[in-house]
């Protein structure tokens, strides 16, 4: 294959089944690492990533010549008839890593005739169905080693004894017997305990080495829990809202990786900016409040405490507000702190509102923390 057609490949009939950012940083991985075989993990990851076989097959046929090829035209400047160029699959995996936002998502097939003839009502989204999926999805990430690193892989010329899987999962959840998931009626505790155990369990290996010998099959090594558990995020996510479910698995915080309430994107990256940007003495009190708020067990009392934290902080920037906004709309602030019971509990305050006012006055505070943070670093206090 010629360089020019390494090059303007378009990788039309690619799908990735990865987040798109999450394949490019570990194609940097594989291009930027100095141990082992490149070319190996290079086809691991794409098996991986894709739905198909077609990049790993196209990858090979470019060839995998490590060294590259001597161009004799280079100019003696540069070591005439010594210069190598780039070894043209490491040219082509490059360009696929680099082209990552271009390739298509794999999609679920367009319903057959049965699925669009059916009750789509009686069909729809039921517990029975998410966990089916769950236990598919979770075996999909043993099979391919993500739990090798927590509960240990066989060999056949290692006769050390394994830990017992079942036992760790039983000493993070409280529960017997949950390792190897059944299909089974879980209750909903079990079974949301189960998506957050499992999120901390994952690490994804980034090589791996085919054991031929009694036919021992894929032993898994380099394991990092970083982009594991980015991937396990992604697919359970996808799973929780294909199934109708209003919980995510939260990718940052104090509540990582726990199942925390979904918001619309507005104002999920409203909390991205907040805990992101606020200065170091005030971002753990944050990172707290988010949590208390956006929990799957969130109360009425919890989004008080949130509001509260969150007022300690503004308290904190009280001049500042006053400063930019003005004294009567940033008195707005704590006023309503003080007037209703958030804070200070007395008889004439104002107790008697519903839980939306909470939710509405949780997210005024949150923009205005994240606005006095960038006053803050702006320099403008």
């Amino acid at each position: 294959m010629s360089d020019d057609a390494v090059m303007s490949h378009a990788f039309t009939n690619y799908e990735l089944r990865w987040p798109a950012d999450l394949f490019a940083s570990e194609g940097q991985r594989v291009l930027s690492g100095k141990r082992g075989s490149w070319e190996d993990r290079a086809s691991w990851l794409m098996t991986e990533a894709f739905s198909s076989t077609t990049p790993v097959a196209d990858f090979e046929d470019v060839g995998t010549d490590a060294g590259g090829d001597v161009d004799p035209w280079s100019s003696p400047g540069e070591g005439w008839g010594q210069a190598r160029r780039e070894p043209p699959a490491r040219a082509w995996f490059a360009d696929l890593v680099n082209r990552a936002g271009e390739l298509r998502h794999a999609a679920a097939p367009r319903p057959y005739w049965p699925q669009r003839h059916a009750d789509r009502e009686a069909e729809r989204g039921t517990g029975h169905d998410v966990r089916r999926t769950f236990v598919r999805l979770v075996n999909e990430f043993s099979d391919n080693g993500y739990l090798a690193e927590a509960f240990g892989q066989e060999c056949v010329d290692d006769s050390s004894e394994l830990p017992d899987a079942a036992q760790i999962v039983e000493k993070r959840l409280g529960i017997a017997g949950l390792w190897p998931l059944v299909l089974q009626t879980w209750d909903e505790g079990t079974f949301y305990g189960l998506v957050e155990v499992f999120h901390d369990l994952v690490s994804r290996p980034r090589s791996r080495y085919y054991h031929s010998y009694s036919q021992c099959g894929w032993h898994y090594a380099e394991f990092h829990n970083g982009p594991g558990r980015e991937l396990y995020r992604w697919k359970v996510n996808t799973m929780l809202r294909e199934a109708g479910l209003e919980y995510e698995l939260a990718a940052e915080g104090d509540d990582l990786g726990r199942l925390v309430a979904v918001t619309d994107d507005a104002r999920g990256d409203l909390v991205h900016q907040a805990m992101q940007q606020t200065p170091v003495g005030a971002v753990g009190r944050v990172r707290h409040a988010v949590a208390l708020y956006r929990g799957r067990e969130s109360d009425v009392e919890s989004k008080r405490s949130a509001i509260l934290a969150l007022a300690g902080v503004l308290e904190e920037r009280r001049e500042l507000i006053i400063k930019h906004l003005g004294k009567s709309d940033g008195g707005v602030l704590f006023q309503i702190a003080n007037q209703f019971n958030l804070r200070h509990h007395r008889d004439n305050q104002l107790s008697d509102y519903p839980e939306a006012f909470l939710d509405w006055i949780f997210w005024w505070y949150l923009a205005t923390v994240e606005l006095t943070n960038r006053l803050l670093a702006s320099g403008t206090s």
